[in-house]
């Protein structure tokens, strides 16, 4: 049996030009010799739907979308689509086939954790699910899952070895699993795990794209009986992985360096938000340091040098070597760059304000104004232009709480808002390995970071330590006093625990940013604004 697994990047609601998405793949996938052609979950609406769901002329548009698929079968096709009954809303894989709807599955595991919250929508199947399956005049039994029915151990039950004792002879399970890193080795270890208990082989087909802050990387997986891989669909792009079950030839699982995939996602979670939202051209600071240096190589990379600019907003604190660097990044990345100076513009505010800082001496609201200068600046050229702002700012300063509302914090996305400051250093020495030169200059790298709001300033944290702190408490979700048990210094902790609790209404304010890691800010991670309980009183 020849199976082609068909990773696709559909868009969520666009139910009609995702019907014509399916139907073109299909006919690619039959015009390759496909006997059973194979699509993720829930691809007729796109993942995450979240409330879309509880609209019932979108629910009535994916069912018309999916007659309208099925009429127009030939070879036997299963793929994701919800199913409305009086009992309620199901998470569904459909069989169809020979212009009609052969069978469907109703998910039984929904996941309602991190970023997932499918008991908010979908009631929960209560049975396996096997099908006959009739292809070149045999019969094989083939055997639904969906995404998280895969992780089942965590649910105290095995649904692969149900299946095998209800006859199964070929499992495919349809998923929406997104991106972080270390996903590909759990899914291939669960699915070997499950291969292992049943002998049978098992069909993993993932979906590719990028829906707000979840970036889906494809790599769909197919093993064998004896639990060699067979098929691997390729990472952050849409594929066919076409796959003779019965004959193929085991392959190993590729895979690529922790930093390039980091930055692959990146691409695609920008090119496909600057695509499903219809912009165009970005625009983002450029201060001549690591941040910003970083987030104009991935933008240029997913968007074309053409659709990039940069502005440098020099202040008379600006060093000159972080100008140059500004301007040099510039040139190698062969952006628009123009320059707009903001001391005559602080000027100005610190005299509107004179009178009512009379008696006070100069602090955080000085620097701050720099800051927001900035901001209102990039905001107008993407209102005059229609450029979208890219935010800058990592996930190690949005913790700590070490960012201006309204000034660097602007944009429509943040770019590199989950990597930490020490992934920040990572892949930037990546980029310029794998550049073969300094394209991010070497000065922006190994100099001292500063936000150059005051003389000789220069951030305050050491990130060599602060970084992982940060990821432990957020990324592991260790408590402080495990931290301070294992022997991290109890000040240090105390101090990064409270700036991270003191700190969200910032980030309930900042752009939605692209989720690389196990835990990011943002959807997955819903914590009060007010909020007085801190472990180490």
């Amino acid at each position: 049996m020849k199976i082609s697994l068909c990773q696709i990047n559909p868009t969520v609601g666009a139910i009609s030009k995702n019907k014509v998405q399916i139907m073109d793949w299909y006919h690619r996938a039959i015009a390759a010799g496909a006997d059973l052609v194979v699509f993720p979950e829930l691809v007729l609406i796109g993942y995450p739907p979240q409330d879309l769901l509880l609209r019932d002329r979108f629910i009535q548009e994916a069912n018309h979308a999916l007659n309208e698929i099925a009429a127009e079968s030939t070879v036997p096709m299963v793929l994701g689509s919800p199913l409305k009954t009086d009992d309620g809303l199901y998470n569904c894989a459909f069989l169809l086939s020979e212009g009609t709807i052969i069978c469907h599955y109703k998910k039984i595991l929904l996941p309602t954790y991190d970023v997932f919250d499918e008991d908010r929508y979908f009631t929960s199947g209560h049975e396996t699910a096997v099908f006959d399956l009739n292809i070149h005049d045999k019969t094989t039994k083939i055997g639904l899952q969906i995404c998280e029915d895969l992780w089942d151990k965590d649910y105290a039950c095995n649904l692969a070895k149900d299946m095998k004792q209800n006859g199964a002879e070929l499992i495919i399970n349809i998923s929406a699993s997104p991106y972080r890193t270390g996903r590909l080795k759990d899914r291939a270890a669960l699915i070997q795990n499950k291969v292992a208990d049943t002998k049978i082989p098992f069909v993993y087909c993932n979906l590719v794209g990028a829906q707000d802050e979840l970036i889906f990387d494809g790599q769909s997986l197919v093993y064998d009986e004896q639990n060699n891989l067979i098929g691997q669909g390729v990472a952050f792009e849409e594929d066919i992985i076409s796959v003779d079950v019965g004959v193929a030839a085991p392959i190993e699982l590729s895979q690529s360096s922790r930093e390039e995939k980091i930055y692959n996602a990146l691409l695609l979670g920008i090119r496909d938000y600057f695509a499903k939202t219809g912009h165009k051209k970005a625009v983002l600071g450029l201060s001549g340091g690591i941040d910003s240096s970083l987030t104009a190589c991935i933008a240029v990379d997913a968007l074309g040098s053409e659709n990039v600019h940069g502005v440098s907003m020099p202040s008379k604190y600006s060093s000159d070597h972080s100008k140059d660097d500004a301007r040099i990044l510039a040139e190698n990345l062969n952006i628009d760059y123009r320059v707009i100076p903001i001391e005559s513009t602080a000027t100005a505010f610190d005299g509107a304000l004179s009178e009512s800082f009379v008696e006070s001496d100069p602090n955080v609201a000085e620097e701050n104004i720099q800051a927001r200068i900035r901001g209102t600046l990039l905001m107008a050229l993407s209102n005059k232009f229609n450029w979208l702002v890219l935010s800058t700012g990592n996930k190690t300063e949005l913790a700590m709480g070490y960012c201006t509302l309204y000034g660097d914090m602007n944009g429509g996305l943040a770019v590199i808002s989950d990597l930490s400051k020490t992934d920040v250093y990572a892949l930037s020495r990546w980029v310029n390995k794998n550049a073969g030169f300094a394209r991010i200059p070497v000065n922006s790298i190994e100099k001292p970071p500063s936000a150059e709001l005051r003389p000789d300033q220069v951030d305050p944290f050491d990130y060599d330590v602060v970084s992982p702190l940060v990821s432990a408490l957020i990324e592991d979700e260790k408590s402080p006093s495990e931290l301070i048990d294992e022997g991290y210094d109890p000040e240090l902790v105390k101090d990064i625990s409270r700036r991270i609790r003191i700190n969200e209404y910032k980030r309930r304010q900042a752009a939605p940013g692209l989720r690389v890691t196990s835990k990011a800010f943002g959807m997955g991670r819903r914590v009060p604004i007010v909020n007085q309980f801190d472990e180490l009183k």
